[in-house]
């Protein structure tokens, strides 16, 4: 199999490189074609996995073209945000949501909530520059304790009745940064105390001077009976790992 992965690779990489050719939307459906006259049957992420795999253990020819992206810093912290809520809400990885041609596309829309305007190429070559700087550092206590991840969603698109009265945590951003993470017993109420007038006086003077219109919510919502201790330990876990603005570093 692996002869044929790499023999269908060569036919259409064009010089560029294995990570290009599984990222680029174009790109890998015209590998994934090259496979089944292959008589390669296997899913295209299995596919896209395994050739992944026979690089990262072999190695492959050096690609001889770069892979060149435009205004990188306009939409990199969408990337960022977008794998990191697939992580948790598929407890996945990037390399599989980039193998999973429908976990590639659900990436692309949650990328394009935030920073609309640029190319799925554009934000999962940033995602992956994200790894490639260690700026992509597991968040540990998403990983241990499941849970039900919805969102981004524009705040002017939601009424806080949508947001379910149970606990969890939420972000809430715009499409450059996380402004503030929180916890709660109560999504719904919390989210109706920002919108009414926030306790934190960051986030109040920023809707009072920008509005929502902007504004977005991501909210996590967790198993029923996980304690309090928890829940604010994966809190704080978020704040660090995503910078919050608006959050007393703890």
């Amino acid at each position: 199999m692996k002869a044929l992965l790499v023999d269908a690779l060569n036919e259409v990489r064009d010089g560029f490189s294995v990570d290009r050719v599984i990222a680029d939307p174009e790109l890998n459906p015209q590998f994934i074609t090259a496979c089944r006259q292959r008589q390669l049957s296997d899913a295209a992420v299995d596919l896209n996995m395994n050739l992944l795999n026979t690089r990262k253990r072999t190695g492959l020819a050096h690609s001889s073209r770069r892979t060149v992206v435009r205004n990188q810093d306009a939409y990199t912290f969408a990337a960022e945000m977008a794998i990191r809520s697939l992580e948790r809400k598929h407890r996945t990885t990037l390399d599989r949501v980039l193998c999973d041609p429908e976990l590639a596309g659900e990436f692309d829309t949650v990328a394009s909530a935030i920073a609309p305007g640029f190319t799925p190429l554009e934000y999962r070559w940033a995602a992956l520059g994200l790894r490639k700087n260690r700026r992509l550092r597991p968040e540990l206590l998403g990983r241990v304790v499941p849970t039900k991840v919805i969102g981004p969603i524009l705040i002017r698109n939601l009424a806080p009745s949508e947001l379910p009265a149970e606990q969890g945590l939420y972000l809430l951003l715009n499409h450059e940064k996380v402004l503030y993470i929180g916890e709660a017993q109560n999504l719904r109420a919390r989210f109706k105390k920002h919108l009414d007038h926030s306790d934190n006086k960051l986030l109040a003077r920023y809707i009072w001077e920008f509005g929502q219109g902007d504004l977005l919510i991501e909210y996590h919502v967790l198993p029923e009976g996980t304690r309090t201790d928890v829940r604010k330990a994966m809190e704080l876990e978020l704040i660090r790992s995503r910078r919050a603005e608006f959050n007393v570093r703890r």
